[in-house]
């Protein structure tokens, strides 16, 4: 029996209330609606780290950052490698080995130089972390379907404390829709669909990805999704009441940097505006692709996954972008999943992470996974009851701009992040979900501290990743449950 086929759609940076099926009751977004509807929503779905490239990697891999070593994007490279070594395992490599035939298009900002067609993908290398308006092949695509060029108007930047102009942040495009670099990337997924649906035919499965560069900063849209939704219906994060204290001192300079003070409560409602009407923007680029899956009668043979490679704080906590802070606003992602076969529509409430979907893909090909460190979601999105599933999500960051190291630690009430270079912070989502009081020397929270720490301690152990190390050094580890890293010197000691 041929194994399903696989369609991959993901965003990028991409907050999960921004979605009707995640609870935002303004944004229109019917088609990833009707794909929850009809299929399995995570709830609680997480990346591995809040930034681009290691969390790519890690799709790609099945591996942990640490493990894989792509720890920031190489634009703000701040000593890290730039391309994934060699040899390790793919899910694309395994993939093409259980006969898949692969394609790619859009965003792939996996390594410096390495596209797609490094790892056996069919499609065109994009670099970079956001929209190429000035890749050869996609004005060439404007000028073939009679669209105006790219021009931006009415930008926005940021105003750094100093006065300065900052990051450019919003603006609208004098071009319809259809001109948009969105609508390109879904004619060209488009374009693969109608090409594999001939292999298909032929008895070979496909693995199809289109990775959109959007909702990403800045929110570059036609007018009528800049404008599709009043400013007014807009509710901003409460965490915009964030004042800082009992916090890591880089927030507060991260909040500076990217300028988010100099933005008044009508500015910031106005660009989440824009960013609900890119999001929208791409649910219907989205829904052009989906069309086509059901017109060439493949949809009852594809399993089709939506996610993103991580969220965005658009002003939450005073932050923009993403960066060292380990709140929900970034780690937590969209994951939705609908199986061939008539799976039942569940939700799902387990914690979830970016290389489960890495497990999925290998789980439905019939291939081996034990070089990949999630789990398979078919049993979720089939409704079975999963006791030994992970009760806890470890998320890592190394870096963004510049080199800062995070562990993060969260179950179903608490969150603990350890930072070697400030304070560590816990927080009781249950009383403060929105993440605004560091309760870590709170003296009736030390047990759940203590427990945290230790839990987190034991799984980085179990991972090999030395940020354990750390955790020992700063104490609170029993001596007992202590790993001792023996060097070269005390090895040859007698």
């Amino acid at each position: 029996m041929t194994p399903p086929n696989i369609l991959f759609l993901m965003t990028d940076q991409h907050r999960v209330d921004t979605l009707g099926c995640y609870g935002n009751p303004v944004v229109e977004t019917p088609v990833l609606d009707e794909l929850a509807r009809t299929g399995t929503v995570l709830e609680r779905c997480y990346t591995p780290t809040a930034i681009c490239t290691p969390a790519r990697a890690s799709l790609l891999t099945g591996l942990h950052p640490f493990e894989h070593g792509l720890l920031s994007n190489y634009e703000w490279n701040s000593g890290h490698r730039e391309e994934l070594p060699d040899g390790l395992p793919t899910v694309a490599n395994t993939l093409r080995g259980h006969g898949y035939r692969l394609g790619h298009a859009g965003k792939w900002h996996v390594g410096r130089h390495r596209g797609p067609e490094h790892y056996g993908y069919e499609g065109r290398h994009l670099p970079g972390a956001l929209n190429p308006y000035d890749d050869a092949g996609y004005t060439a695509w404007l000028e073939e379907h009679g669209h105006p060029p790219f021009r931006a108007y009415d930008a926005i930047y940021s105003r750094l404390p100093d006065g300065s102009q900052g990051h450019l942040i919003a603006a609208r495009l004098d071009q319809p829709a259809e001109a948009t670099f969105e609508a390109y990337l879904a004619d060209q997924t488009i374009a693969m669909l109608r090409d594999f649906a001939r292999t298909r035919a032929s008895g070979r499965p496909f693995a199809l990805s289109c990775h959109f560069f959007g909702p990403h900063l800045p929110y570059l849209l036609p007018a009528e999704w800049f404008d599709r939704y009043d400013p007014d219906s807009v509710t901003l994060p409460p965490s915009m009441a964030e004042t800082f204290a009992g916090k890591p001192e880089v927030q507060r300079q991260y909040s500076a940097y990217w300028g988010s003070d100099g933005f008044d409560e009508k500015q910031w409602r106005t660009l989440t505006a824009a960013y609900w009407g890119y999001v929208a923007l791409i649910d219907h680029q989205i829904g052009r692709i989906l069309s086509v899956l059901d017109e060439l009668g493949l949809a009852d043979q594809t399993a089709v996954m939506f996610t993103a490679d991580h969220g965005e704080f658009t002003g939450a906590h005073r932050l923009n972008d993403k960066g060292p802070a380990m709140y929900e606003d970034i780690y937590r992602i969209p994951g939705i999943l609908r199986l061939p076969g008539g799976a039942p529509p569940v939700r799902r409430h387990e914690f979830c992470t970016l290389l489960d979907f890495t497990a999925t893909m290998l789980d439905l090909a019939g291939a081996p996974a034990e070089h990949c460190r999630g789990r398979s979601l078919v049993p979720l999105a089939r409704g079975e009851q999963m006791p030994d599933w992970r009760q806890e999500v470890l998320c890592e960051f190394h870096g963004h701009h510049f080199p800062y190291a995070q562990r993060m630690l969260r179950d179903d009430r608490h969150k603990l992040v350890v930072n070697p270079e400030g304070v560590d912070e816990l927080y009781d989502l249950e009383l403060d979900p929105h993440e605004l009081r560091n309760v870590i020397d709170v003296p009736a929270y030390a047990g759940a501290a203590r427990s945290m720490r230790r839990r987190l301690y034991a799984e980085l152990v179990r991972r090999g990743d030395r940020f354990s190390q750390w955790l020992a050094f700063m104490g609170d580890i029993p001596d007992e449950d202590r790993v001792r890293p023996e060097t070269a010197v005390e090895q040859h000691v007698v």
